[in-house]
């Protein structure tokens, strides 16, 4: 007759098995937004003179160290130049500007500390891309990182170790 071992096998952490979460790579930085719109004519029709002066007088210092999204909230047509010009003032005091509102810019970020892995530290590894957190991760990031890892991992899988989907594997 055989018994059963008392010894529980976690066979997850057997398995060589590399999670990545890619709430690790989530932006953390505050984001904060310049608005165009309160620099208008009547917040709808740009005026050359009057923005430049606006923007002159403008208080940058609050930007300081910060990335910043440039926006127009306004359904205004806003010449290309205007975008390049808030951009002359923000470069000297931000710690990065990105065209868009606060969701774009934190996508950028995100997509941008992706694009920083060094992919040749996961060369031949079975990945887990983590599926499940605390922070709602949209699927351009998933996108992403398949698109990265893809080229060196020896497999990619989806979800949690005890319960993956496979989505690539190197033959």
């Amino acid at each position: 007759m055989k018994f059963m071992s008392d010894e529980i096998v976690n066979k997850v952490a057997q398995s060589q098995l590399v999670t990545i979460d890619l709430e690790n790579y989530y932006p953390s930085e505050e984001i904060a937004v310049f608005d165009l719109k309160p620099h208008l004519f009547m917040e709808l029709i740009l005026k050359e003179k009057e923005f430049r002066t606006a923007l002159q007088n403008n208080d940058w210092s609050v930007y300081q160290n910060k990335i910043v999204a440039v926006t127009c909230t306004a359904d205004a047509i806003i010449p290309m130049w205007a975008y390049m010009l808030v951009a002359s003032y923000l470069q000297p005091v931000a710690k990065d500007v990105i065209v868009g509102d606060e969701n774009t810019a934190r996508q950028q970020l995100f997509l941008k500390n992706i694009n920083a892995i060094k992919a040749e530290e996961f060369a031949e590894k079975k990945l887990v891309i983590k599926g499940c957190g605390d922070v709602p991760i949209g699927e351009y990031a998933y996108l992403a990182i398949t698109k990265k890892l893809m080229p060196v991992a020896k497999s990619i899988m989806y979800g949690e170790p005890c319960s993956t989907v496979t989505i690539f594997k190197r033959k």
